[in-house]
């Protein structure tokens, strides 16, 4: 027996009332979230990924924000369809949020244990002094040490990944059903990162909570996500497990996605980037709008945007390529690398051996076209790299 959708954006479409008219941001999004999962949302600037999000919390400025259609169902019920004190009642409650800059977010004249309080009493009937004690505890919870006393101190008296600790324990205040994490590590140093992911993780299990984790990193995701969806010019363009969108890709922009995200392998003069940028939602052009970047579109991709292709059940892309009519293309040596390490991770699946993995990763790049800059030694080491 399937587990139940906890979450689920059908069809959702959304546009904002400009001095230019109305920018259609979101078009025709749907997604899904089940209990105890986390599903990664990616893409790059612009392509939708919070509109969608804040749509579910009700954060959009509705004098500017038309939502034209689509559903959103938590627990069976629309969203879209509830009053402003039904969504109060959710929001931090059930579905709560971490947002991208903390200083923002944090109120600087009051201290930062009474914010977390205050998140608590909002929704329990708890006094003033318990909320605050069980924030303290939450401190506690996110690895701020001697939180008794720094739950007295105000926002500024903290570090960057000190307030985004903060803003987790809010997050998690109520014990929601959703959190959801809104590029939550993009202003922190590297290290600060893994251990904010790390924590994430952690006290999603141990309070039992769904994920939908943000992010225009895909090095984040490989740790973190269950599912992934990756985003382009305010629709889902791709779908699928982690394993299907890091080793199995089918979307050109996927491909140039993973392409750019940077290895210990990577030589300076070697990092991928899409070429072109993101297109203008206010102008959109007929066909794909990926089209003018992708170097692998065909002449239909300018005349009529391509459907989602179902490549699995749980797979699926919205690429001519994937169509039976369409030519068969050669993708990028990087990406045949991922291709081989995905049939070695099916063929462990099903108990299968394996050969000798140089052997079969020689294989497999043979076929390509053009070698480019990259030898046959780069690559089976690029794909051991991946593997390990």
């Amino acid at each position: 027996m399937k587990e139940k959708n906890i979450l689920e954006v059908n069809h959702l479409k959304i546009s904002f009332k400009t001095l230019d008219g109305n920018v259609q941001a979101i078009r025709d999004v749907s997604f899904s979230l089940k209990k105890g999962e986390t599903l990664a949302i990616v893409g790059e600037s612009g392509s939708g990924k919070s509109v969608s999000t804040k749509a579910i919390t009700g954060l959009l400025p509705k004098n500017l924000t038309n939502i034209e259609d689509g559903e959103i169902l938590f627990n069976g019920k629309d969203l879209l369809k509830a009053s402003n004190k039904e969504l109060t009642k959710v929001r931090g409650s059930e579905i709560a949020m971490i947002f991208q800059d903390p200083m923002t977010s944090l109120n600087p004249v009051m201290t930062v244990g009474m914010q977390i309080a205050e998140a608590i009493m909002a929704h329990t009937r708890l006094d003033k002094k318990t909320a605050l004690d069980r924030a303290i505890k939450l401190m506690e919870k996110v690895e701020i040490k001697d939180a008794a006393k720094k739950a007295y101190q105000y926002p500024h008296q903290f570090s960057g990944g000190m307030r985004q600790r903060i803003m987790i324990a809010m997050a998690l205040a109520c014990k929601p059903k959703i959190l959801i994490a809104d590029e939550p590590t993009t202003a922190l140093d590297v290290s600060v990162q893994a251990r904010i992911i790390e924590l994430i993780n952690e006290l999603k299990d141990e309070f039992d909570t769904s994920v939908i984790f943000i992010t225009h990193d895909l090095g984040v995701v490989a740790n973190v996500a269950d599912r992934v969806a990756v985003m382009y010019a305010g629709r889902v363009i791709e779908a699928g497990t982690t394993n299907e969108i890091f080793y199995h890709p089918q979307h050109p922009y996927t491909w140039g996605l993973l392409e750019a995200t940077p290895t210990l392998s990577t030589e300076d003069d070697q990092l991928y980037t899409i070429p072109g940028n993101p297109p203008n939602m206010a102008n959109l052009k007929p066909g794909d709008p990926f089209a003018p970047r992708n170097p692998y579109a065909l002449g239909i991709d300018f005349v009529t945007e391509p459907p989602m292709f179902r490549v699995t059940e749980t797979h699926s892309a919205a690429t001519w390529l994937l169509d039976d009519r369409s030519p068969k293309i050669t993708p990028p040596l990087d990406i045949q690398a991922r291709y081989v390490i995905y049939e070695n991770l099916m063929g462990r699946d099903k108990g299968e051996s394996v050969a000798d993995y140089n052997e079969v990763a020689i294989a497999a790049f043979e076929t390509a076209n053009e070698l480019g800059p990259k030898t046959f030694d780069d690559a089976v080491a690029a794909v051991e790299f991946l593997e390990v």
